[in-house]
């Protein structure tokens, strides 16, 4: 079916949350009549049966994420669900009553238009759910380290926040590479963080976090960093000089400012960026082999299917808090219908 005025079986209203402010996620609010959206040329549209939870969602609530939208707005941007209409300029379309993962604005919601570009079908023999993270989190993880961070067996990596959304595929996905892994997380989710693999897991309110990390190794070949202004000056502290790769994907502690001058004389380590929406968007062609890639993961069960925490959707406002708060451990997810 073909649709770019929306499906005409179904009514045009819907549940979502809106957030109202920048003042964080208790301005979270939920709509019980928000419009339901109209799918693009280039859209699915989506009856959403879960909505994934991220880091990034807390950044908006407080007007901090960069490029990220202004209040109000549907809030959300990773859901799972059947596809009920499809764009006109959709390429070799999935057909209606597929079920995708995939990413778009306003997805804490009952309906949800989505770039056809970036989504995956779901695994047959998966809860929709389980998928959550498959682009998102799991993509993430597996760009910053191999086209990004260049993973070789041998190396040894450091992983911030390691028992997060994107943190612990990352230590699974580095050992599966046959890396060395050295995690950082609160204490009281060491347990998680070894179970995900990882060989040393360390505090992340350690004293002297880098000289730890130092006294354990020779030095870290590969550094993957979503935590920003207090982790930083590790990541680059621990990084073996030139060779040394620090991916930073995020600043869950704020955004953290790097001298030209030490970068040069004191951290000549290759410092790199990532976002894997502008990934999708800047180099396509290198989007597509990771999304290739994962397919490949979930077919040799490197991939399992993943088991969020799901809740129901006036619940948002306080998943989001627990998250900003770092109450949270593994994925988060948002039931539209409940």
């Amino acid at each position: 079916m073909t649709d770019d005025q929306g499906p005409q079986r179904a009514g045009p209203r819907m549940r979502a949350l809106v957030q109202h402010s920048d003042r964080g996620p208790s301005d979270l609010i939920l709509h019980e009549d928000q419009q339901r959206p109209r799918p693009g040329p280039d859209d699915y549209l989506v009856r959403v049966e879960a909505a994934g939870v991220n880091f990034a969602d807390t950044m908006q609530t407080r007007g901090s994420y960069g490029g990220g939208p202004r209040p109000p707005y549907p809030a959300g941007f990773e859901a799972v669900g059947e596809i009920v209409a499809v764009g006109s300029r959709v390429a070799g379309p999935l057909p209606t009553g597929t079920r995708i993962v995939g990413t778009g604005p306003g997805a804490f919601a009952q309906f949800l238009a989505m770039p056809a570009a970036g989504v995956l079908p779901i695994p047959d023999n998966w809860t929709s759910a389980a998928a959550l993270g498959m682009v998102l989190n799991w993509g993430t993880a597996l760009a910053a380290l191999r086209p990004m961070g260049m993973i070789t067996p041998g190396d040894t990596v450091l992983i911030h926040a390691a028992a997060g959304g994107v943190g612990q595929p990352a230590v699974r996905l580095a050992r599966h590479f046959g890396a060395r892994v050295i995690a950082t997380a609160s204490v009281s989710k060491h347990p998680a963080v070894r179970a995900a693999g990882a060989d040393d897991v360390l505090d992340r309110d350690h004293p002297d976090l880098a000289a730890e990390i130092l006294r354990r190794t020779d030095g870290v070949d590969l550094v993957l960093d979503s935590v920003g202004r207090t982790s930083v000056p590790v990541s680059l502290g621990v990084a073996r000089p030139y060779t040394g790769r620090v991916i930073v994907f995020g600043t869950a502690s704020g955004p953290a400012a790097v001298s030209m001058e030490k970068m040069i004389f004191e951290h000549p380590v290759q410092l790199k960026g990532l976002h894997i929406g502008s990934l999708a968007t800047s180099a396509p062609a290198l989007y597509r082999n990771v999304l290739a890639e994962l397919t490949d993961l979930i077919r040799l069960g490197v991939y399992p299917p993943g088991r969020p925490e799901i809740h129901p959707l006036a619940d948002g406002p306080r998943v989001l808090a627990d998250l900003e708060a770092g109450r949270t451990t593994g994925k988060q997810a948002l039931d539209p219908w409940r």
